[in-house]
């Protein structure tokens, strides 16, 4: 798509021509593509935001990344923070301040559990740690099964230890679903505590849990 077709769909009132132009811009260069995409980082259209955010991620300039830091603290749709925060996470080490200050200042469960999954393929296992002990703390369900299957992922990292102490406090865990994550993540530690651990998550009263703790047992 030419640039002034561009600039005619993102005037568009049909949101479908807005995404589509912001697509394209994937095409021009950051001094071209960042100034367009800016201009509709408050698109009334939450999908196009969301688009945006995608683009931007994908644009590596300060302008860029100053956008999504707006996107991530402003934006009102849990869906577009959460991919603001998976494009701010592909600016490398730079971004892992913002996402963990992110962290704490956002409770979606939606944008929590993307900063989780940006982290863990990042080498930054205190922040990995750090989040997975708030996302513990916090009361949605969802985030604290991400956290407990992001500890499993320490296991072989300088943070292993400590992330197997956490594992060690959850698995007597009332929930049923945190135990059976707790089973899978203790998999990834050759140590003895938690070969123990799962011993006796082999031994739970829930059937879900036993299955996780004896799954791959047989080899």
């Amino acid at each position: 798509m030419n640039l002034s077709q561009i600039e005619t769909d993102l005037q568009n009132s049909d949101f479908q021509y807005r995404l589509k132009a912001i697509s394209a811009l994937q095409d021009y260069p950051a001094d071209v593509a960042v100034p367009l995409l800016n201009r509709h980082i408050q698109d009334p259209e939450f999908l196009v935001r969301t688009f945006v955010a995608r683009e931007l991620g994908k644009q590596k300039t300060s302008e860029s990344f100053a956008a999504l830091l707006q996107i991530i603290k402003f934006d009102n749709t849990p869906n577009v923070r959460a991919e603001a925060a998976n494009s701010l996470s592909l600016f490398g080490k730079i971004s892992v301040s913002h996402l963990v200050q992110t962290f704490l200042r956002d409770d979606h469960w939606l944008v929590r559990r993307s900063i989780l999954a940006a982290l863990v393929e990042m080498d930054c296992p205190e922040d990995v740690l750090e989040v997975c002990i708030l996302g513990l703390e916090g009361d949605d369900a969802a985030v604290q099964e991400a956290s407990v299957d992001a500890l499993g992922y320490l296991a072989n990292s300088r943070q292993s230890e400590a992330a197997l102490t956490q594992l060690l406090k959850l698995k007597n865990s009332e929930s049923e679903y945190i135990r059976v994550r707790v089973a899978y993540a203790l998999k990834h530690f050759n140590t003895s505590e938690a070969k123990a651990a799962l011993a006796e998550l082999r031994q739970d009263t829930d059937h879900r849990v036993v299955g996780a703790a004896m799954e791959n047992l047989i080899s």
